[in-house]
């Protein structure tokens, strides 16, 4: 059976984006055209791939099974043309990330800018989840996540900063009304805010001095998914609502300005940096290699 690429693109495209109007956003194609070649794909192959309501898109089980060995075949498919580019100039096409909110925010911004100076025909599409994902089935070529939660079959590259601290912080106002913990269990009887990833699991506060750990589960009147509203809990941590941990350097520039407090920082957590992730199995594609030999060279910089 003879299946037209970009009949699988265009399903894919509306697959990931649960919506033909979202996957032509996504894809730079026109919602009718995508359409048109899901059904002329569910034709040629006598099966229903997406469930379509006025409202939503899904996979069928069918198409969920399609979903999931597409994306690393085409994936391949991408690495195998992109051999071509071995004899360009300069690297050119399209380089995609996956990465957590904290990495757009702290370690992207200080590579983006140069790396697209140095290499103007590449574009670089950045994807935020705090999932960890198949990059490949994601669609995505490469992805930024912290080493305890690398697959064993992905190369990393360190990127960013080696070394990060999570802070604890509150506004003067809150500390001088409720009081200055002393100690990580002293949270314990504190207004928290806390946040939640995808998986449903709470992020727990985790504290280190002279060699001993302790972890605290707090509670407190907000709870945010960690990464997207993470930014709603730092503004209710600075109007006085309670006490936020988050990355050292997010919080930095409030701690500066006097608006946060420190809290604890005796007992403040060191824990690696993060790294740049891509599956061992595949060519690396132009784009990626380019990005990856930056990053190095900035390192050492």
């Amino acid at each position: 059976m003879t299946v037209d690429l970009n009949d699988l693109n265009a399903f894919m495209a509306v697959a990931r984006a649960k919506g033909f109007r979202d996957g032509a956003r996504a894809s730079g194609a026109s919602a009718s055209g995508l359409s048109e070649a899901v059904s002329r794909l569910e034709t040629q192959l006598g099966v229903r791939l997406l469930n379509r309501t006025t409202r939503s898109v899904a996979p069928t089980e069918a198409g969920q099974r399609l979903l999931q060995r597409l994306g690393p075949a085409l994936a391949e498919v991408d690495a195998a043309l992109d051999v071509v580019n071995g004899f360009r100039d300069r690297p050119a096409g399209t380089l995609r990330l996956n990465v957590p909110v904290s990495a757009v925010r702290l370690v992207l911004p200080a590579l983006v800018p140069p790396f697209l100076a140095a290499y103007p025909e590449i574009t670089l599409e950045v994807v935020a989840e705090e999932s960890f994902v198949d990059v490949l089935a994601a669609g995505c070529d490469a992805g930024i996540r912290y080493d305890e939660r690398l697959e064993q079959d992905m190369i990393a590259v360190p990127i960013g900063p080696r070394v990060q601290r999570f802070a604890v912080a509150a506004a003067p106002a809150y500390l001088d009304r409720r009081g200055r913990p002393q100690h990580p269990r002293d949270l314990l009887h504190h207004a928290c805010l806390r946040g939640r990833f995808p998986s449903g699991r709470m992020t727990g506060w985790e504290f280190e001095r002279a060699g001993k750990t302790i972890r605290v589960d707090p509670t407190g009147p907000l709870i945010t998914s960690a990464g997207p509203a993470t930014d709603l809990s730092i503004a209710a941590a600075i109007a006085g609502t309670g006490i936020i941990a988050l990355f050292e350097d997010w919080l930095r520039p409030h701690l500066d300005s006097g608006a946060l407090e420190p809290v604890l920082e005796p007992w403040w957590l060191r824990f690696s940096g993060p790294f740049l992730y891509y599956p061992g199995r595949r060519l690396v594609p132009a784009p990626l290699r380019a990005f990856i030999d930056f990053v190095k060279a900035s390192a050492k910089r």
